[in-house]
């Protein structure tokens, strides 16, 4: 079978931790070393930072366009994240996963139980622990972005995240964030040679057993 032909079904792929336990640098770093994994564009009601780009980092909708997404079911998933809302538009994920594209989602665990329901057998859920409580505190205190308060609730928060790592496929503690990649790529790496996500696979056995020579 040429080669050309031997194109696999996407993957999606979930990261999901407590802010502070590493998620977005593991993210980023992943895609860094792998162009062909591109982040899911998620439309908010945030409003875009310094830096920002629209349509690059976020799609910025109001809440009267968001609400309408919501209402049109033009979500795979969404929810209320620190007061804002957050979602993944479809058709762009339904356009990689049959292009045979990776996409990475940075999304909570209400958000991966939503894609979960959507994308069941293309999911790939990975949350990431920090490797204490202190430690995590310890990170999100040095970023030096957020008052006492906003670190308390973040805290509070953590331990209510923390509390739903067994609904995913695999847990990983963050000791070192170069290490803890590693093990990410090879999750990766594994998923995508999955028997279910090789489509090709039924001609090619089917002629490789009818025209042996």
């Amino acid at each position: 079978m040429d080669h050309a032909l031997r194109t696999r079904r996407g993957l999606l792929v979930v990261l999901s931790s407590p802010s502070g336990a590493g998620k977005s640098t593991i993210g980023r770093k992943l895609m860094e070393e792998d162009p062909t994994i591109t982040m899911s564009i998620s439309a908010t009601t945030r409003p875009m930072r310094p830096g920002e780009v629209a349509d690059v980092d976020y799609h910025f909708v109001d809440e009267a366009q968001f609400q309408e997404l919501v209402d049109t079911d033009e979500l795979a998933e969404w929810a209320y994240v620190f007061g804002y809302r957050y979602g993944s538009p479809k058709e762009p994920i339904k356009d990689a996963l049959k292009a045979g594209r990776d996409t990475l989602f940075d999304i909570d665990w209400q958000g991966t139980q939503q894609l979960e329901y959507a994308f069941r057998t293309d999911l790939v859920r990975i949350f990431i622990l920090p490797p204490s409580m202190a430690e995590l505190e310890r990170r999100l205190t040095g970023r030096g972005t957020d008052g006492e308060d906003v670190i308390d609730y973040r805290m509070k928060r953590a331990a209510a995240e923390i509390g739903h790592w067994a609904e995913y496929d695999y847990v990983l503690i963050n000791e070192d964030v170069d290490q803890c990649t590693k093990k990410v790529q090879a999750i990766v790496a594994a998923e995508r040679l999955r028997r279910e996500r090789q489509p090709y696979l039924l001609d090619f056995v089917r002629n490789l057993v009818e025209k042996p020579n």
